[in-house]
């Protein structure tokens, strides 16, 4: 495939990532960098044995535009918190500490303009430099392929099929983890818009296979051209996925 002559959606107007369960095939701008924050994020995880909850704070994504159709990224949380209460033994343990960093590159394959469909490849890595629990101690790695489709100037379709070398839950190793996620996002007016997604995941850890089956849906606010903020609510479809999400973030484009 080669690679379209105009510019990865030529940011005719601001393309957070976040929030979302769908990654957009949209590249910043040449010389232009996006800080998207999510401000807080909260997972609750319900097992017959235990009760989970954990927090991430102010984790962030940079995206700065280096070519028409390339973007260079950068990921990081700087604290999570979790608390683990037994439901048998009332005992509670908690951690607190950061998380891995990631690294990767998004490129634009096709891109009529940004009308019709869009194409990108964004492979990461992931470097073990956080604590062992919000963090992994083993590095890791995947290649997403989102794919935007716009069907006019108030909705599109997003997709994302990805696939993951997923650091093991006992931190000494990795294994296969794969997923698709889709959706579609309505603009209600000239600053807000709504989305609703789907997604799968099989993970393939050794210690514990699962498929987990989780919706979202999502608001978002552009009070300016260069600002975003969301709100978020996923739900877990199955036993296998955490019970519910909440999360709420900003993104600025300089």
């Amino acid at each position: 495939m080669t690679l379209a002559a105009a510019p990865a959606l030529a940011q005719k107007s601001y393309c957070p990532e976040r929030p979302g369960l769908d990654t957009p095939a949209c590249i910043t701008a040449p010389g232009r960098v996006s800080v998207e924050t999510g401000v807080v994020d909260w997972t609750l995880d319900r097992q017959p044995d235990s009760r989970t909850d954990t927090v991430l704070i102010a984790d962030t994504l940079v995206r700065v535009g280096v070519a028409d159709q390339i973007e260079a990224r950068i990921g990081w949380t700087p604290y999570g918190h979790e608390r683990v209460r037994d439901r048998q033994t009332g005992a509670i343990d908690r951690v607190g500490q950061s998380g891995d960093v990631s690294l990767g590159m998004k490129a634009g394959l096709l891109h009529p303009d940004g009308n019709g469909l869009s194409l990108s490849l964004l492979p990461y890595v992931t470097l073990p430099v956080g604590g062992s629990t919000i963090g992994s101690r083993v590095a890791g790695g995947g290649l997403l392929v989102p794919v935007t489709f716009r069907l006019n100037d108030t909705v599109h379709l997003d997709a994302t099929p990805e696939i993951d070398a997923q650091p093991d839950e006992e931190r000494a190793g990795r294994h296969l983890r794969y997923s698709s996620a889709g959706g579609a996002t309505v603009k209600l007016n000239k600053t807000v818009s709504a989305a609703l997604e789907a997604q799968v995941i099989r993970d393939d850890d050794p210690d514990a296979r699962s498929t987990q089956w989780l919706s979202a849906a999502s608001v978002t606010w552009k009070p300016k051209k260069d600002w975003q903020f969301d709100m978020q609510t996923t739900l877990g479809l199955n036993h296998a996925a955490p019970d519910v999400e909440l999360a709420g973030g900003i993104s600025r484009r300089f």
